[in-house]
């Protein structure tokens, strides 16, 4: 690519509007970037989510769902990092321009009605995510259609089945996380147009389902929901049962589906609390620097991990990226047990803002 696409662009827009004689190389390199920036997006304030769960309530159903659908993005960022490099491109991830801001819309201008914001779980977060995961037909809850971050995926495909000889299979980098949850979420190399096609379809339809049903097509567990249905079981809660065979029709019916015990996490401001008039004492300062400190680190071992030419230069930079992923909800909780000083009763949270490295 001959220059980085900033995260607040109409890059998909423009992409998607593109004849699809037009979807060369350059035009796949240029979307497989904004696909690993999409699934980077997802991934923050989801675990503002999961991590909002109070200690009591951890190990619950809702709170083992959020981190199942943390570990597809998750899986999902890889493989779409694994079909830029296959075709000779570099995953930019690194980068300021490229980093989510919050609160701010999807990358590349994708409903751009979609305010993404930084917060604990709450009935408005589990909205947001469905939104962020919403299938152009849903079989529940059908609205009104838009273009869904699965027409683009399945764009992306349609480029690749026009140009398989695009596929090289370089710089792969693999990791099992099947042992963390279900089937079909390890990172694989992708060395042919067959295995492209299968990561497209595991990362679309774990996020919306097919055309005829709610599950999951690569369940960790019988009956597993894609990522649409279970952020809406959650929401209304309410497991999504089948009520009618002919026609087949599903509605939220089923067991309750209790809302946990959360830390109430304010949203946070654009730039961050202190760029937003949020008084930030000493110590709240403390934790938001290490939170951001391990989260640029995450994210620069990524990109060196897909910019690594041996495997296993490739395999310890992920191992590293895992780890800081790990120092994360530490300083996350701390923040998320500390109150806003305005007596709202909210608290703070992590900011997931890119610092460079110290010089």
């Amino acid at each position: 690519m001959s220059g980085v696409v900033g995260h607040r662009s109409n890059a998909i827009v423009e992409l998607m509007r593109m004849p699809a004689e037009e979807h060369d190389e350059t035009w796949l390199k240029e979307a497989l970037q904004q696909a690993v920036m999409l699934e980077l997006a997802t991934i923050p304030p989801y675990s503002c989510g999961l991590w909002s769960i109070q200690e009591v309530d951890q190990g619950s159903d809702v709170s083992e769902t959020i981190l199942e659908i943390i570990f597809d993005e998750m899986s999902h960022m890889g493989l779409a990092c694994n079909m830029l490099t296959t075709i000779g491109g570099f995953p930019r991830i690194a980068n300021s321009e490229v980093v989510p801001k919050y609160p701010g819309p999807l990358p590349g201008g994708v409903q751009p009605e979609l305010s993404v914001s930084l917060r604990g779980l709450s009935k408005q977060a589990l909205d947001m995510y469905s939104r962020i995961e919403r299938p152009d037909a849903p079989v529940v809850e059908v609205r009104e259609t838009h273009t869904s971050i699965g027409a683009f995926y399945t764009a992306i495909r349609e480029a690749f089945r026009s140009r398989p000889e695009l596929i090289k299979g370089t710089r792969q980098v693999t990791r099992n996380m099947s042992a963390s949850h279900g089937q079909g979420n390890d990172v694989v190399a992708l060395r042919s147009l067959d295995d492209v096609e299968h990561a497209l379809q595991i990362i679309k339809e774990q996020g919306e389902g097919t055309t005829v049903s709610p599950e999951n097509p690569f369940p960790g567990e019988t009956g597993e929901l894609a990522h649409f249905y279970s952020f809406r079981e959650i929401f209304h809660g309410r497991e999504l049962i089948r009520v009618s065979d002919n026609p087949p029709r599903f509605d939220f019916q089923g067991a309750e589906i209790p809302m946990p015990l959360t830390f109430p996490m304010g949203t946070v401001p654009a730039g961050g609390w202190s760029k937003g008039g949020v008084p930030v004492s000493e110590g709240v300062q403390h934790d938001l620097d290490t939170f951001n400190r391990h989260y640029s680190s995450l994210l620069r071992f990524l990109e060196h991990a897909w910019h690594a030419e041996q495997s296993a230069t490739a395999t310890q930079m992920l191992s590293q990226a895992v780890g800081q992923m790990r120092r994360l909800q530490e300083p996350a909780q701390a923040l998320m047990s500390t109150p806003l000083p305005d007596e709202s009763g909210t608290t703070y949270g992590p900011e997931f803002l890119y610092v460079d490295e110290d010089p």
